[in-house]
């Protein structure tokens, strides 16, 4: 956990820093950057920050490197970029656990999520309610009024403790008044393929990877957590027709370490919606069933304590546990 001491000592750092280095935007980047990413090569995060490296690098002329740092659900990287020179040279690119989810489910980090710099939102998905076909619940409706008729016989798949698939749906749990178990995987593969055989109930599967067991009919889709009916599957409702005010989306976002001077936090803003609005970087999102989005800072810092005090009482309520 942070001491007083330790956040104290860094805050004094930073303003040393600060000091020492005065920063002009116009002069920024003036060197190679670093994209830290606290999961694996290959997943949807690292894809996504490998385009938006690319285009920041056409940009800019200078390097942009993409450092994968994995492990402890995000915390290990995000870790690493809280304690990088507040210069604007090693960012973070990561989804929502590290920012607002790992506060409440560890019981010690190594850094502070709220003392990190906002930068921009960069890109949105949806989730999709999944269920294996041999399930007799062909909507919501009818999968709720199942689950209430046999409390604890459903379970669910997500990738993990903590996961976005996870607290979706202990939300929905909360919001329906059902009772369904919970069985954690270690990814999204292994979850998505013991559903297709039936050995799990239903899943809120992120849409890109879901899509292909949904047009094999291996799979049904349900609800779409988006505001709006998907164009890509329009006769799925969204999970708010069935409860109001049910509209979910994961994302991800780029900070920068604690202390980062606001010059620069808005001169990387300012790249990486430029980089958004370039229509073959819209058409890779699209493909990869997100949205882009791009924030100011000062937008992104409003969504993630939003955000957190939403997840909060989620987690809270299910007395979630990070193992």
């Amino acid at each position: 956990m942070i001491t007083h001491k330790t956040m104290f000592v860094r805050i004094l750092l930073a303003t040393a820093m600060a000091f020492a280095l005065p920063v002009r935007a116009q002069d920024y980047p003036g060197k190679p950057i670093k994209i830290v990413v606290p999961y694996s090569p290959g997943g949807g995060t690292d894809i996504v920050a490998r385009l938006l490296a690319e285009k920041l690098q056409g940009k800019w002329g200078h390097a942009v490197i993409v450092d994968n740092r994995p492990g402890a659900g995000g915390n290990l990287g995000a870790g690493a970029v809280s304690a990088a020179a507040p210069d604007g040279y090693t960012i973070l690119f990561t989804a929502q656990g590290p920012l607002v989810v790992n506060k409440s489910i560890y019981a010690k980090l190594t850094y502070d999520p709220d003392a990190f710099v906002p930068v921009s939102l960069v890109t949105v998905a949806y989730s999709v309610l999944l269920v294996n076909p041999k399930m007799s619940a062909n909507s919501v409706q009818q999968l709720i009024a199942f689950a209430k008729a046999n409390p604890g016989r459903l379970n669910y798949a997500s990738q993990g403790i903590g996961t976005a698939a996870h607290l979706i749906a202990e939300l929905f749990k909360s919001m329906a008044g059902v009772s369904i178990v919970h069985i954690p995987y270690k990814g999204t593969g292994p979850a998505l393929t013991d559903l297709v055989a039936g050995q799990v109930d239903m899943m809120f599967g992120e849409l890109a990877a879901a899509d292909p067991y949904i047009r094999s009919d291996k799979l049904r889709a349900l609800a779409v957590s988006s505001e709006k009916r998907n164009p890509s599957l329009p006769n799925v409702p969204t999970m708010s027709e069935a409860l109001p005010g049910f509209v979910v989306t994961s994302w991800w976002a780029i900070v920068a370490p604690p202390g980062t001077p606001s010059a620069i936090a808005n001169s990387l803003s300012s790249a990486i919606a430029e980089s958004l609005k370039q229509p073959d970087f819209a058409r890779r999102l699209v493909d990869l069933s997100m949205v882009a989005t791009g924030s100011t800072p000062a937008e992104l810092g409003l969504f993630i304590k939003q955000e957190s005090k939403r997840w909060g009482e989620v987690i809270r309520a299910a007395g979630v546990q990070a193992q």
